[in-house]
């Protein structure tokens, strides 16, 4: 099977990745599961797919084959677009592709919350979307970005590795700088952005001290900063920006994010009854006592706050799995897989 025909293949399953690894059949990610397909790849004709894949994007090999991983995409007109990181393994080569429609999202179909859309309406501060690699953070700053492109009139600047969804320009004005492509680095991208009139910075990832140093002087000057990191929960999210600091330097960064960050949305994909995935959303969204919980780094403190505060939108992924689980979206089995205190969760499922 041609490169072409497994691009197509892919989306005709409506998969969300494939992966193409010697020793293994082409596997299709659909729904969160693997199927082969085909005969058995041998490094040979992976690289035969790999050459073709460089071939498709007009990209040349010199980053995988000095590092061993290169990560681009490229669109098809007529198909889709294609994230792709290509990398070498056991000696050979192989391609891990993520189908991206051309379409954004629409949140309705998808399942994100009305209050993790609100966020779109911020004007200042930091929010931070987490959640494993996989969860879904990507689609939902997609449908974010869109949110603001057709309500207001803003400038924004994404920076991202690599770029995914394509905005065109609505209301707003759409930015998207992609990583190595058209900048050197996450930091200096968000150092020059600062320069270039930007209203929201939407930052693909938080990766060390200084892209987050970087972003939170951002916030502090009175823009709306929107990023990820892989964490799976409010408080070890803060924990992490925190910890990613030497310790002489923690409790400064630790009040300026108390004064900046506006809120926490982590996230994770929970196969269904119906064979789909569904979201399940932790939502903090920080209010003065949150802010005092982050200055004072009692962040054992936070779920505390989330769980009793669904007046004001909060609610703990444990709250948004059992959800999930009485609405009959999700089984009892998967919601105690997935649930973060499986003890809670047993008790509240069985009462």
């Amino acid at each position: 099977m041609s490169l072409l025909e497994i691009l197509h293949e892919a989306v005709r399953r409506a998969a969300s990745d494939i992966l193409i690894i010697a020793g293994l059949p082409v596997a299709y990610k659909v729904n969160g599961r693997i199927s082969r397909d085909g005969e058995t790849l041998y490094p040979g004709q992976t690289l035969n797919l790999v050459q073709d894949m460089y071939r498709l994007a007009g990209r040349g090999m010199d980053t995988l084959l000095d590092t061993g991983d290169d990560d681009f995409s490229f669109g098809m007109p007529g198909l889709s677009r294609f994230r792709v990181n290509a990398l070498r393994q056991r000696g050979s080569l192989g391609l891990v592709i993520r189908v991206v429609s051309f379409t954004l999202p629409d949140r309705n179909t998808l399942g994100i919350p009305v209050r993790v859309m609100d966020f779109s309406q911020c004007d200042h501060g930091m929010v931070l979307f987490t959640g494993p690699a996989g969860s879904g953070k990507t689609t939902t700053l997609a449908c974010l970005v869109d949110a603001v492109n057709n309500t207001r009139a803003l400038h924004v600047i994404t920076i991202e590795d690599p770029i995914e969804y394509l905005h065109q320009h609505k209301k707003s004005v759409v930015t998207q700088r992609e990583l190595f492509t058209d900048t050197a680095s996450y930091d200096s991208a968000l150092r020059a952005a600062l320069r270039e009139a930007p209203d929201i910075i939407l930052l693909g990832e938080m990766r060390d001290a200084e892209t987050i140093r970087a972003a939170v002087t951002a916030a502090e000057t009175g823009h709306l900063v929107i990023s990820t990191l892989h964490t799976i929960s409010a408080a070890s999210t803060v924990d992490r920006v925190v910890d990613t600091f030497p310790p002489s330097q923690q409790q400064q960064i630790r009040t300026q994010l108390a004064q900046v960050l506006e809120g926490v949305v982590s996230q994770q994909l929970l196969p269904a009854v119906d064979g789909t995935l569904r979201p399940a959303f932790e939502i903090m969204i920080v209010n003065p006592a949150i802010r005092n919980m982050i200055r004072e780094s009692k962040m054992f403190q936070l779920d505390t706050i989330i769980s009793s505060s669904a007046d004001q939108g909060m609610i703990t992924m444990d709250q948004s799995i059992l959800s999930l689980a009485r609405s009959g979206l999700i089984t009892s089995t998967t919601a105690l897989r997935y649930a973060i205190n499986p003890d809670w969760m047993q008790r509240r499922l069985t009462q």
